[in-house]
């Protein structure tokens, strides 16, 4: 297909190597602002779910059966922030 194409562009091979360029510049524009807009809204990109995979279906608490008005703020650290500096003991040391 190439091949065919390169032996029906015309003016020699600088006319050639410019009519490359204009057909692939024609066909990415081409892709880039209509067959690509166009096909966005069919593809699953924008469908992001963040988690292990288990959190998914099974009714009004979900598979892992927290149901959504339980959790705390999304501002809410889920672990212990002070894990790393312990409360000193009685014994000194």
């Amino acid at each position: 297909m190439y091949a065919w194409i390169w032996r029906k562009l015309p003016f020699g091979l600088y006319g050639k190597l410019a009519g490359s360029l204009v057909l692939l510049t024609v066909i990415g524009a081409l892709l880039w602002y209509v067959v690509f807009p166009w096909a966005t809204p069919l593809l699953p990109f924008d469908d992001v779910q963040v988690g292990t995979g288990t959190e998914q279906g099974g009714g009004p608490g979900g598979a892992d059966g927290v149901h959504p008005s339980d959790v705390g703020a999304p501002d809410d650290i889920p672990y212990d922030v002070n894990s790393n500096a312990p409360a000193p003991t009685a014994s000194g040391r």
